[in-house]
């Protein structure tokens, strides 16, 4: 029996590479007969470099640049040349503006800033590329993107680069540079490689769906949601975003889908002229993982935790998705899982198991996440690898 396991990351715990062995250890230990092949996967968040730099042929180098919270971090580009000769800068946001680079007490996105991540994109516009991929996904940030205009030009740092809670107070005068920024880009292809759909603002957007889990309060996601729709109405007066040739109106970037990513680095990048991929085809096509999975007989996918979220554009809705289009099953360990028989069908998955099937289970799955994730697989296996 030849198995696929390509797992995403079990944020927190695991990255892809580790939850991927851990994976196949427990498939092994009940099924040693079986061919198991690994692919490690990623959306866009954490670990997108790692799997492009493993299956993409080109140059990396390591740039210094800052965390959430203004330190110094090492971060990741990775430079490729197509058959056309042109030149693609490959850069993970999380590198540079992660929510693993915090530690818990540190994590508070009315403060926290993605300076960094604009000092990492002038790093990659420095080695003169036709087009610059931004990995979106597993911020610790909720400016708009607002640190890293700044880093790239659009205004001052103390306006602009002091977390999402300071952008009440942004007026037109701060973002003086706006469109001499986006004219850094003018020639260059930008992409935004998102994980998720979700406008800027709104009772989906990046406050109120995404600020909790960077350590806001209901009251502090409030509060950022005010101040973000504070900095839109300002950048809409400085550089108009032209209108929609269907309607007639003018466009709302902040409305766009991928707006929201990464706390609204993706409504930065789309001021900048970017426009949205999915993060998880751009690595499955990477990965070569259409002919992987037609050679295959099973498929496991996985991440830490299987909710709503992981319906829209993550690894387990890509991966899913691509078996079904094969009539391959698919199935899905995560650490837990929070969504219903009837919603993981719809999306193409033959079975989901939990590593933590109760919530007292949790704290002993985290507390061991390679033992417990293993434990859980050969579980698995002896029921779709039974022994003859």
């Amino acid at each position: 029996m030849h198995v696929i396991i390509a797992p995403d990351c079990f944020t927190g715990t695991l990255t892809a590479t580790q939850a991927a062995e851990a994976l196949a250890a427990g498939w092994r230990r009940r099924a040693p007969d079986d061919l198991l092949t690994l692919v490690p996967l990623s959306d866009g968040g954490p670990g997108f470099l790692d799997v492009l730099t493993a299956n993409v042929p080109g140059e990396s180098s390591i740039v210094t640049t800052t965390d959430p919270r203004g330190r110094a971090v090492p971060a990741a580009l990775h430079i490729t040349t197509d058959e056309g000769g042109r030149r693609t800068a490959w850069v993970e946001s999380a590198q540079a503006i992660g929510l693993h680079l915090l530690e818990v007490p540190e994590r508070d996105p009315g403060v926290t800033t993605t300076w960094g991540l604009g000092e990492l994109l002038a790093a990659a516009l420095d080695q003169g590329v036709d087009r610059v991929v931004v990995g979106l996904g597993g911020s610790a940030t909720n400016d708009a993107g607002a640190g890293m205009l700044a880093a790239l030009g659009a205004g001052p740092r103390e306006a602009l680069a002091g977390g999402g809670a300071g952008l009440i107070a942004v007026r037109e005068a701060d973002l003086a540079g706006l469109a001499a920024t986006r004219e850094r880009f003018a020639g260059v292809e930008l992409v935004a490689a998102t994980d998720v759909a979700s406008p800027l603002l709104g009772l989906q957007g990046a406050s109120a769906v995404f600020a909790a889990q960077k350590g806001a309060d209901p009251e502090q996601s409030q509060l950022l949601e005010g101040a973000l729709g504070h900095f839109v109405d300002q950048v809409r007066r400085v550089l108009p975003a032209g209108t929609d040739l269907l309607s007639g109106r003018e466009r709302r970037l902040d409305r766009e889908p991928g707006a929201g990513a990464a706390g609204g680095v993706g409504y930065a990048l789309m001021l900048l002229g970017a426009r949205r991929a999915s993060g998880v085809e751009m690595v499955l096509d990477a990965v070569g993982m259409d002919g992987l999975v037609a050679a295959a007989d099973l498929v496991v996918t996985g991440e830490g935790r299987l909710d709503w979220q992981s319906l829209q554009g993550k690894v387990v809705a890509g991966v899913a998705e691509l078996a079904q289009r094969h009539a391959t099953p698919a199935i899905a360990v995560a650490g837990q899982v929070l969504i219903g028989r009837r919603e993981s069908m719809a999306l193409g998955l033959s079975g989901t198991y939990a590593v933590a099937e109760r919530e007292e289970d949790v704290e002993r799955a985290m507390a061991d996440p390679v033992g417990t994730l293993r434990s859980r697989t050969e579980r698995i296996a002896a029921t779709w690898s039974p022994r003859r």
